[in-house]
Parts: C-alpha cells; structure tokens; sequence
C-alpha cells in the first residue's frame, strides 16, 4: 500500500500548488480568479500542464453554460418577471419563521431555474425593505435567505456550475451527461430540510447585531421625479389614497398629481386617476423605475408613448453630477437639446442637497447639480461627453422592459423543456435563447457581456486544465486510494460519507466551482476502487460542493450578505455546520435509494 500512495515529481508540484492557491484564497488578499489563474500559469511554466492545453478550459463547455445561464437569467430580471415576484412577496405582517419559510421557498424555486446569485440579488432588497418595516434587524434574515438559494441550485442541472461541472465529467467518464431534472430528487429532498432547518431553528443561532441591513452604506439618494398614468396603468381608475398605499410598499411617495398642464390642489386623495395624469413622487432610482413597472407607468418625455427608438433599444437610469465648467451649466435641458438631439430625459434634478420641484426641462443647470437621466444605451457616451457631466461611481441602472417579460419566460421556459426532453444540449438552447433574446428585444446586443461574471469564468478557465492535470498525472488516484484505504473494511456509504464531509470542508475555504473540479474526478476514482456505480459518489460531489454554508467566502452568496447583514466570518459555522449535518443525514440515504451502488 506505501509503494502505491508514493507521489511523483508531478503530482508533488500540482499538490503543492493547489495547497498554495488554497491558503491564497483563504487569506483573500487576491481574488480568486488572479489566485487561480495565477496556479495555472505557474502548472504551465512548471511542465506540469501541456502548454497546448493552458486555455482549454475556456472552451469547455460547462465554462460555456455559466456564462450562457448569466445572460439568459438577465433577460429575466431584465424585464421585471423576478421582481414583480419578489414585490408579491412583501408583508409587513409574517412572522420571522414564515417570512424565512415563504423568502427562503420562492428563492429555493427560483435559483433551480436561474443562476443562484442572481436570485439572490432579486430578493435580497424585498427582504431587507421588509426587516426595515418591521424593526427586525436584517441579518436575521440574509444568512437564511443565502443559504436557501445555495440550496435551490441542487434541484436541477443548471441551478448551480458544480451540477454542471459534474455532469461534465460524468459524460467524460460515462459517455453520458446528467440530464436537467436528475439532480431533483435528492437536491429537492435536501434542499427542503435545509430551509426547514434554517426557518424554524437555523435563524435563531445568528448573533443579532443592531438594526442591521446597512451594512455602512450610505442610503441612496432619492429625487422628485414624474411618471405618467397610461391606458393601461394599474392606476388607471384608481383613487389617489389608494395609489399612495401602494407607493409606499414600494418606497415610494406619492406628493402630487399635474393634470392638463396644471397641479390638483384640492381634494388630493379623493382624485381619481386617469390617463395622462403626472405624478409627482420622491424615490431612489431603484424604487422609481421598479414602481414604474410594477404599476405600468411611463415616463414623461413630452407625450405619454414612449418613442419606438426607446421601446426597442432600452434605456438606462444614470446619476451624473455636474462639475465646474461643464457644457451644459446655464442651460436648461430644454436648450440643450437633450430630447431632440438625444432622446433622453431629465428625470430627476438634486441641488446643494436638496431634490428640485420645479418644471425641470426649463430648469437652469449649475455647477454642482446632481442629474437624474434616462438615456438609450447606445447615447450615454454621447450625452456625457457633450455635456461634460461625470457619471456618478454607481453607474447606472438599466430600465426595466416589462413589455418583453412574457417572452423572456417563454424563451426560458422552452430551453428548459427541450433540455429536459434530451432534444438538444443545455449549452445550445442557451445560445439560442440568448440570440432570441436579442431579437426580440429583451436584451440589446450592447449589454450581454455586461451580465457575464467574468471573474466566476476565468475561475472555471483556469481550474479545469488543473483538474484535468491531477487527473492524468494520477493525483486523484491517490486521494481516492487514501480515502479507500481509511474505510477501508467499512461499507461503501462509509467512503461515499467520508468524501462528502471532505468535499464541504474544502468547499467552505475555495469555492464550489474550484472544489467540484478537483472532487469529481478522486469521486470517480473512489468507485472504481471500491468497485461500484460512480453516480452516488458523483450527486454526492455536487451536493457536498455546494454546501459552503462554515464561511463567507465559499460561496460568492455568502460573500454578497455579508456587508448588508453586518455578519462577522465566525457567524457563518454557527448555522452552517449544523445544516451541513442535517445535508448528509438527509443525502447520504437518499444517494443510496435514488444511485443505488
């Protein structure tokens, strides 16, 4: 048995750089994709990966579907469908235990179908809104609400890239990848425990810390802008009382109706909303255009209809700030053309602090004014270099295009049935929904690189020729041969609970992705010397991987509350270590009934 475990001069070098990219990634000095990247370089340069194959992994295609699953869940949010459906949500009146319960659900539902971050990314502000209303402080409900969107990516091949990545191999090994809803069983059984566990007992071992939520930003800045009422606006017919309740709800308020040209001063709760009326209303930029697409709203830009050009090309919400000697100072959006030569809109207008009221097309600009704009995308560079202003660090805010949200679903919808039926591959249908999706004018051509998290790609890029080296170099050969030798005599559920406990602790200090990448193949590697079926130990990889509930950085969802729930990194393992528990009590029998040995 020594004369077999002995190491090689390759696999020295490989275990030696994945040991020194563990502790690079664990100290968090350098992102992990410099860190991996910088690995591969140094495989390469040490002989230990063929120079040939240093880039393959960027055309792998599981690196491929990540990039695809990112800009087709865009088109989603992109159009409003995730948001619409996370504002359903709201209450001020649940329970901590059933808001976690209907939150951490929706976002277990949701991070199946689409990419786990972005599901998170949708409902983390309705669930901070929510501990706002009710005085409860955030990170009660962060953590919880993380973690259950870690746990929904299990249900299916593309809710999380450790499913992909071991569908990969599986096809490499087997000839056959996994298909869409094989990962449900056993994902749907686990995923439901989990967020059983973290909405009845998990949330109650979290350190409460002041009011949380803010995370020490500072709160956006709202303006005084106007949205118009259209035919076919949910507040056409409505009473302007009950229009006020629902902008609340949204973080909205509700100041004042223009109606033919002239401000409703009488009787303002009373008035009954019809088309053409202006609201006047107070909101961030955030809340502004969620509203005004949550209630079918225009923007006012001299007529009620948006223009064809901005219907089909998208536009963007843009804080700018005026600097001395800029262009446009001493002239009114209205002179300078910003409508006609531009089409784009002066939405909202901040002056020494303080947001302006008055007509703001015919509003003099001076040195120092914050601009709210709405802009095509294809004009922002044009406005701001004509006029001279400064983007603000915050960048910008894309429009919601609620107009193409049935088609965005549907678009969706048919990758996942003709992936599910074997009809074509994941990456194919991707790439045709992303082309649809342009098309169509759910996404413009300029913005679906914007929506790639390169980072998380060359992470994938970079690990895959490493994994594939330690592979072929007969590394996870050894890890697999130790892992035998330690049970050995015991069942093979001995081996394949042993692995996963080392899959979760690795995880929990690299990253899932990183970790699938070196777990799969010694998975593999595993069954064979134990002579049984491979599945069992390769479902067990993908759903030990992403578990990364102990720490802040095993999951880019536990990196995303961290700031906004006002966590410590010893908070993590307080929940996380008895879920992770709870995970392999419910996994390990359930692999056995499901990918019997």
């Amino acid at each position: 048995m020594r004369e077999r475990l002995m190491l090689n001069f390759a696999q020295i070098i490989l275990f030696s750089i994945f040991t020194l990219m563990m502790v690079l990634m664990c100290w968090g000095r350098w992102r992990h994709d410099l860190v991996a990247f910088g690995g591969l370089m140094a495989a390469v340069l040490a002989g230990v990966v063929p120079a040939d194959q240093a880039f393959s992994g960027f055309g792998n295609p599981t690196t491929m579907i990540v990039a695809l699953v990112l800009i087709a869940t865009a088109g989603l949010t992109r159009t409003g469908a995730v948001s619409r459906l996370s504002r359903m949500l709201a209450s001020d009146t649940r329970s901590t235990t059933g808001h976690i319960l209907l939150f951490g659900g929706v976002g277990g539902v949701l991070s199946g179908f689409m990419n786990n971050i972005a599901a998170l990314a949708m409902l983390m502000p309705v669930d901070m809104q929510a501990a706002r209303k009710v005085g409860r402080a955030a990170g009660l409900t962060l953590m919880p609400l993380a973690f259950a969107t870690i746990l929904g990516g299990m249900l299916t091949l593309i809710g999380t890239p450790p499913n992909l990545i071991v569908s990969s191999y599986r096809n490499q090994v087997l000839g056959e990848p996994y298909r869409m809803f094989d990962f449900l069983p056993v994902g749907a059984a686990v995923a439901a425990a989990g967020i059983a566990f973290v909405a009845l007992v998990g949330w109650r071992l979290i350190p409460v810390k002041g009011g949380g939520g803010s995370g020490g930003a500072g709160r956006p800045r709202r303006y005084l802008a106007r949205l118009v009422v259209t035919e076919t606006s949910d507040l056409n017919g409505e009473a302007m009382a009950d229009a006020r309740k629902v902008a609340q709800t949204a973080g909205v308020r509700l100041i004042g109706i223009m109606r033919h040209g002239h401000v409703v001063e009488q009787d303002l709760d009373s008035q009954i909303l019809e088309p053409g009326d202006v609201l006047l209303l107070r909101a961030d930029p955030a809340a502004l255009d969620e509203y005004r697409s949550n209630s079918k709203l225009a923007f006012p830009d001299g007529r009620v209809e948006p223009r064809a050009r901005k219907d089909v090309e998208g536009q963007s919400l843009i804080e700018c700030l005026v600097p001395v000697k800029a262009a446009i100072i001493g002239r009114t959006a209205q002179s300078f053309g910003l409508v006609n030569r531009y089409d784009s809109v002066l939405i909202g207008m901040r002056r020494r602090g303080i947001a302006m009221r008055a007509a703001l097309p015919r509003q003099e600009i001076m040195a120092g004014d914050m601009l709210l704009l709405l802009v095509p995308e294809s004009r922002v560079d044009d406005v701001l270099a004509a006029s001279d202003i400064l983007r603000l660090d915050r960048g910008s805010l894309p429009v919601q295009r609620e107009g193409r949200m049935l088609t965005a679903i549907l678009l969706f919808a048919a990758a996942v049935l003709v992936t599910s039926l074997g009809w074509v591959s994941m990456s194919i249908a991707l790439g045709c929904v992303i082309v649809a999706y342009v098309l169509t004018g759910v996404l413009s051509i300029n913005e679906l690189y914007d929506h790639v998290d390169w980072p998380v790609i060359v992470l994938l890029g970079s690990m895959i020729p490493l994994g594939l080296a330690l592979d072929q170099t007969g590394g996870t050969a050894l890890i697999a041969a130790l892992l035998a030798s330690a049970t050995q005599g015991y069942p093979a559920w001995v081996g394949l609970t042993l692995l996963m406990v080392a899959t979760m602790l690795l995880s929990s200090v690299l990253n899932n992705n990183a970790t699938t990448i070196v777990a799969a193949p010694v998975g593999i590697r595993l069954a064979q010397q134990l002579d049984v079926q491979p599945d069992a130990f390769l479902m067990g990889v993908a759903v030990s991987a992403s578990c990364a509930f102990l720490t802040p950085i095993g999951h880019q969802n536990n990196t995303l509350v961290l700031g906004p729930g006002d966590y410590r990194f010893g908070d993590y393992w307080r929940m996380g270590l008895p879920l992770e528990i709870i995970v392999l009590a419910v996994g390990v029998p359930l692999l056995l009934i499901v990918w019997p040995l």
